[in-house]
């Protein structure tokens, strides 16, 4: 029995008095955030060079950083730009399901791209005919698959939760930590089980990506050449830096039980990983790939040399491709 009609979003009050200020950054990451990572997608669609599994993984970990700011920040703006802070019941449970859905398919995704660069590091002759493009297709669906099977069950038990009381959340959208604080019921066993899926969704992730990244690290060490090594460095070097600010928010906020932690701590930390971390990450997989910035040279020359080029391209290749 639900009967809380909404909850109202504490967000950052300290903050209230640069409302304005606090709003245009977060509008600036998020608009570079959206564009750095659709530009991703269109150059990996549009160049047939980049057709291959990095890239393949790439767009996927980027449709992922897409949604995920994507169902948390425009409601957080229009609260914001409005000076209010309430969010419609249906809407916060669709927040808490997508946003942990997503955190679990971007576990996934980074797993497989440390598998595609171990493969490519250490199985260089074996790496073309194991990296299939059934295999990519695959991993990809095994991430999204997974992710809202892993977060489904747990997302409903929430859900049937009653609320009838306190209806303030400490948090700047629906997490579920603040969320379970204001249920009418006790929610010890729904923590446990969260702490549980959290302990195997990351640790076996993040472990599964240590493995990786010991093999990567201890066959760019036997490369003899200085070029060499610093060559096979660059190549996941990227994604590296990703991996170590990912895995450390989230095991910062969420390997302990769910309603426990400073919430200041935790709001500054997921505004990091939910604002920051999808603005940076186009530049930081793009900024010394000289792969793609050949590639998106090339796009953008063609859309520059003819206004409709480019569209009249992404209708060729969407045909072709039917």
């Amino acid at each position: 029995m639900t009967l809380i009609g909404e909850f109202i979003l504490l967000g950052f009050p300290e903050l209230h008095g640069m409302r304005m200020v606090f709003f245009a950054v977060v509008l600036l990451l998020y608009l570079i955030a959206v564009s750095g990572n659709c530009l991703i997608l269109t150059v990996v669609f549009l160049e047939p060079k980049l057709h291959m599994p990095m890239y393949f993984f790439l767009s996927s970990f980027s449709v992922g950083e897409f949604c995920g700011t994507t169902v948390v920040v425009p409601k957080m703006l229009t609260n914001i730009l409005l000076d209010q802070n309430t969010i419609c019941f249906t809407c916060c449970m669709t927040q808490v399901f997508v946003t942990f859905f997503i955190g679990a398919t971007q576990f996934i995704n980074l797993t497989v791209m440390s598998f595609d660069r171990y493969t490519a590091i250490c199985k260089p002759f074996l790496y073309n005919s194991m990296m299939t493009n059934g295999l990519c297709l695959h991993l990809t669906l095994l991430a999204w698959v997974g992710g809202f099977i892993l977060i489904f069950c747990q997302s409903v038990v929430v859900w049937m939760y009653p609320y009838c009381g306190y209806n303030v959340i400490d948090h700047f959208f629906c997490d579920v930590g603040p969320i379970l604080k204001v249920a009418c019921a006790d929610t010890t066993l729904v923590e446990l089980i969260g702490f549980f899926y959290g302990i195997i969704i990351m640790w076996g992730s993040f472990i599964s990506s240590l493995v990786s990244y010991a093999c990567i690290i201890y066959a760019i060490i036997q490369i003899p050449s200085i070029t060499g090594r610093s060559k096979a460095f660059s190549t996941c070097s990227s994604h590296l830096t990703v991996v170590c600010i990912f895995y450390s928010a989230m095991f910062f906020m969420y390997l302990k039980p769910s309603t426990q932690g400073d919430s200041h701590i935790n709001k500054v930390v997921y505004l990091v990983t939910i604002v920051v971390l999808p603005a940076l990450s186009p530049f930081i997989f793009t900024l010394r790939n000289k792969d793609f910035q050949v590639a998106l040279h090339k796009v953008m020359s063609k859309r520059n040399h003819n206004p409709f080029s480019f569209a009249t391209q992404l209708l060729k290749h969407c045909s072709s491709q039917s």
